[in-house]
């Protein structure tokens, strides 16, 4: 537990917050969720037996994360997005795309006949991180401490001691629902000229999304800080992948997706994605987002090229639901034809006890 504040800079901060209506999170620890002011990731305390940079603020038995400031004020803010109505769905079909990558499982759909010409079921097998997904917090560990959010371990996931600790069936249980607010990356770099392969191995910077972000006429900044990224924001970056994807033919595709994968910066799966910077690493955090998503299949370029992953900071470090392979071609066609870059925004995952991850099941409203 972080040493607590002096009484004097405690009460300077007292005296701050009422002057300027807001209320600084304690640096002790659960943080308050109502909390309009929280510490930047060089602010945040030292949390023992936890990995140097972990944000598990929210209490030793939390397993949701930053869907914690996903509160009832905040998505009934994020509810006035609603103006015309209109309702535009992000997810791939579930046997999109045909042959997923990293090696998992095809889609299989089979028809059930209960009674012929009366009755039928359906039968799915799949993988939930084949298509449109979340990954959760129970995807992808702290490497260096092979711990996941909030201290769960791998033993805590599978064998005699498997547990719900960190399941995602908790995330289900309280909810997805807040503003969304769309970086159409790919979008700016056809205006501009920037030409790229979306899989290939290309890192966008801090300062493209920024320059994108201003040709929209956002600021990326948090607004503590004098921007327009709203606490509980949930964050959505198109690279273009779902576009290229659809302009290649299936054996094209296809044979893309089984390219050799291995740890390493040799990984033959190769895909854009936001870069392994520390302005990325800061400005993720900062934000406070409630959640980030993509459309590509790994929301981060990858390979990454640096010691470490941004799957291990946004979730075991940060416990930020991770949203992969989105279909956002329409969500960005709307966007630039209303010059409108943010609205509602609300998912349902899978209510799977023990389960690791899950589809999105997603749907912005305008």
């Amino acid at each position: 537990m972080a040493a607590p504040k002096s009484t004097t800079s405690t009460r300077l901060t007292q005296i701050k917050d009422f002057l300027t209506m807001n209320k600084t999170a304690s640096l002790s620890m659960p943080f308050d969720p109502d909390s309009t002011i929280f510490p930047t990731r060089k602010e945040l305390p030292d949390i023992p037996g936890a990995p140097e940079g972990a944000a598990w603020v929210w209490g030793e038995n939390d397993n949701i994360g930053r869907l914690n400031l996903l509160t009832p004020t905040r998505v009934a803010a994020a509810g006035k997005e609603i103006k015309s109505g209109e309702i535009v769905p992000v997810n791939l079909p579930l046997n999109t795309p045909e042959i997923p990558a990293f090696n998992r499982e095809v889609f299989k759909h089979e028809i059930k006949v209960l009674a012929e010409d009366v009755a039928y079921d359906d039968v799915y097998h799949l993988n939930t991180q084949s298509g449109t997904q979340f990954d959760g917090f129970r995807h992808f560990a702290h490497i260096p401490s092979g711990t996941f959010y909030n201290n769960t371990k791998g033993s805590d996931i599978v064998g005699p001691s498997a547990n719900h600790k960190c399941s995602i069936h908790h995330w289900a249980v309280h909810g997805i629902a807040g503003r969304g607010i769309l970086l159409d990356y790919r979008g700016y770099a056809h205006k501009k000229g920037i030409n790229y392969d979306p899989y290939e191995y290309y890192p966008i910077s801090f300062e493209e999304l920024k320059h994108c972000a201003a040709d929209q006429g956002i600021d990326i900044r948090p607004a503590a800080q004098g921007g327009d990224i709203k606490i509980g924001d949930i964050l959505f970056v198109r690279t273009g992948w779902v576009e290229a994807y659809h302009s290649k033919s299936p054996a094209e595709r296809n044979e893309l997706a089984v390219r050799p994968h291995a740890l390493g910066k040799d990984d033959g799966q190769r895909f854009a994605g936001l870069s392994q910077e520390e302005r990325i690493l800061d400005w993720l955090h900062d934000s406070y987002f409630s959640a980030v998503a993509g459309d590509a299949p790994a929301f981060e370029a990858w390979p990454t090229h640096e010691e470490y992953h941004l799957h291990e900071y946004i979730l075991a470090l940060w416990g930020m639901p991770l949203g992969e392979m989105l279909d956002l071609e329409k969500l960005s066609q709307t966007c630039r034809e209303k010059n409108r870059w943010t609205f509602f925004f609300t998912a349902a995952p899978a209510n799977v006890q023990g389960g690791v991850s899950t589809h999105v099941n997603g749907t912005a409203i305008f």
